[in-house]
């Protein structure tokens, strides 16, 4: 039962984290109150609807579970009306955005191993869930994903590492909640710190200087 609450808690959090990125970016680009609500709405369920669709599970989780559908609504109402303050927290939205980024990619490749999956698929559906809300929300932002900029830190790898250490503990009968809670603090750890230390991925060489 603490688990599973523990679980709930959790995931609550990453969905409102990405709500709100998506929702602060439609404010960004000046977008009114619908344009925000579908970016916060496509950011926080993209991931996980595109890993459902996939592997088969239809209607989408997100879709069935009427509660996580009202969270990129209120995420919208908080940054439609608080939006100076919430862009004042930058930190805060940030630690939250690298939660969420934890809890889907564990999920999505504890998800994708319970469904009888490989585990390189496992690995890759796991980072496809974490990353795939944010990659549709800056391109219907008119960004450049953040994950395909060689300035941005450090974010997909974070997710693969973290997808593949919940993978191969799964992999070994290690219990599901053991398996994904370290996995994803790790993710969340190294993608802090690369925000913090400004750790980017490597790039050709010739790319350099």
């Amino acid at each position: 039962m603490v688990s599973t609450v523990l679980l709930d808690v959790v995931n609550f959090v990453g969905l409102a984290a990405f709500a709100l990125s998506g929702a602060l970016m439609a404010v960004r680009r000046q977008f009114d109150v619908i344009g925000m609500a579908v970016l916060a709405t496509i950011t926080t369920f993209g991931g996980g609807v595109i890993r459902d669709v996939l592997i088969g599970d239809t209607p989408p989780e997100a879709l069935r579970n009427v509660w996580w559908l009202v969270v990129p609504l209120a995420a919208t109402a908080v940054a439609f009306f608080f939006h100076p303050q919430i862009t004042r927290l930058r930190r805060a939205v940030v630690v939250f955005d690298a939660i969420g980024l934890g809890v889907f990619a564990v999920n999505g490749s504890a998800k994708a191993m319970q469904w009888g999956l490989s585990p390189l698929a496992a690995v890759m559906l796991g980072v496809v869930t974490g990353i795939g809300g944010g990659i549709l929300r800056d391109v219907l932002g008119g960004e450049t994903p953040a994950v395909l900029r060689r300035d941005s830190q450090l974010y997909a790898i974070p997710a693969i590492l973290g997808c593949t250490i919940t993978v191969t503990l799964l992999a070994l009968d290690v219990h599901l909640l053991a398996a994904t809670l370290p996995a994803a603090a790790f993710i969340t750890g190294v993608r802090l710190l690369a925000v913090w230390r400004r750790w980017t991925g490597p790039v050709p060489r010739a790319l350099h200087g």
